[in-house]
């Protein structure tokens, strides 16, 4: 995954915004290239969950193709736990073309992680910053 610097610090500052609580959103850009990001509520706000606002996810969709963008990923954070699926982030993972971003802000310095997760099957993705 070829990752927008910028994008990679705007995410990391949403999920430390939301403390306690996870954070959500997606990724997008075109080809292999993610450029964009966009925050949605945490309609759970909890720090071991997240739902995102099926309004919100809307709007986003229609924003991403009036630009031209795709949706590459999902994102959220972990409060308190590494950057790896939690069983619920496996279980909930439906799409397998997208890729799912995790932020962990378990130690003093944000980790980031990235994983495609197809029929339960999670498998780590490198992110390069470009």
């Amino acid at each position: 995954m070829l990752l927008n610097k910028e994008v990679f610090e705007a995410i990391i500052t949403h999920a430390r915004q939301g403390l306690p609580h996870e954070v959500c959103g997606y990724l997008a850009g075109r080809e292999d290239k993610i450029i964009r990001h966009y925050e949605l509520t945490n309609l759970d706000k909890a720090a071991d969950h997240f739902t995102m606002s099926p309004k919100e996810q809307f709007a986003v969709i229609k924003e991403t193709r009036r630009q031209g963008l795709t949706i590459k990923a999902v994102y959220h954070s972990h409060p308190d736990t590494p950057a790896r699926p939690s069983d619920e982030d496996i279980k909930l993972a439906y799409d397998p073309d997208i890729s799912y971003v995790i932020i962990s802000l378990a130690a003093p310095e944000a980790t980031v992680k990235s994983f495609r997760i197809q029929q339960g099957e999670v498998s780590s993705e490198e992110i390069t910053l470009v």
